[in-house]
């Protein structure tokens, strides 16, 4: 492999998703671009560091960690990490959000003012509103009051989020009911910090942003890069780290934290997935993947 770049993940821009990687170097990612890559030969997977400071170790990571850090990394990242609730001192104003990834799939979250949508993007939230503004621990308190009020997580797990995304209903109104629903149950309870303001009910949908419109169902994902290995795929959506991949044989799912750590370089259009690809269980009488 001549050349080849270490990824440091997929950020979302206003024109779409973007891969980053090391040294500023980024790679658009338009609907319908085939993605094709390759891992070095006999290479390792290293820690991707804290902070934006390299890992003194260069730590050997495991293949299928999606946070590609080693244990002090890890700890030092989350040592100054809102959402890890290790920071209580930040002055910035922050946003309360509801967040719908498909049905009976929505959970409360708080995100800095200052970053709009993007920590919804990140998360691959299918459609959100906002719920209030005001400091942090004003956002937090909110927050708790809804996931103990109201049973609301303040987490869902990739798998289930991946699992609905080619059987969403067909409209922005039935695709927003719950949230509304939900924004209306919050906004009746009481015990609301008097620091946050409550903000009207105004649904974004990213289903256009995502391409997940008629988004066909994944056959698999994929499990982990290899040494040596190559993944192969014309993007037809993407969603949080996810790229939807189409394939011979399917549609495959990479997420793109699996692709931190490595040593990545071209490789030719020709081929098939050449990494670990974890089968999508299907309904009785329907053919399995090709993988």
């Amino acid at each position: 492999m001549a050349q080849v770049w270490k990824c440091s993940g997929l950020r979302w821009s206003a024109d779409g998703p973007v891969l980053v990687w090391q040294g500023g170097r980024k790679s658009a990612l338009p609907w319908g671009k085939h993605v094709a890559f390759g891992v070095a030969e006999g290479g390792v997977r290293t820690c991707v560091g804290a902070r934006g400071n390299a890992c003194a170790a260069q730590t050997v990571v495991p293949g299928r960690s999606t946070g590609a850090r080693c244990e002090e990394c890890a700890r030092l990242e989350r040592a100054h990490s809102v959402a890890a609730d290790t920071v209580a001192d930040d002055a910035r104003p922050y946003r309360v959000y509801l967040a719908w990834f498909g049905p009976g799939l929505t959970k409360v979250g708080i995100t800095a003012v200052e970053r709009g949508p993007a920590r919804l993007l990140e998360q691959g939230a299918v459609c959100f509103s906002w719920l209030g503004t005001g400091p942090l621990m004003a956002a937090r308190c909110t927050e708790e009051l809804l996931r103990a009020a109201l049973g609301v997580p303040d987490r869902i797990p990739y798998a289930e989020k991946r699992a609905v995304r080619s059987a969403l209903p067909p409209t922005a109104a039935e695709r927003a009911a719950e949230i509304e629903r939900l924004h209306e149950r919050a906004g009746a309870l009481g015990g609301w910090p008097e620091s946050l303001r409550p903000e009207p009910f105004r649904p974004v949908d990213h289903v256009p942003v995502f391409g997940l419109a008629r988004l066909p169902a994944a056959v698999g994902e994929v499990r982990e890069l290899v040494a040596g290995g190559a993944v192969r795929g014309d993007l037809v959506a993407a969603a949080g780290p996810d790229l939807h991949l189409a394939t011979g044989g399917g549609v495959v799912v990479l997420d793109t934290r699996l692709m931190a750590g490595w040593q990545l370089g071209p490789v030719t259009a020709d081929g098939g997935l050449a990494v670990p690809v974890r089968e999508f269980r299907r309904a009785p009488g329907v053919q399995e993947g090709l993988f």
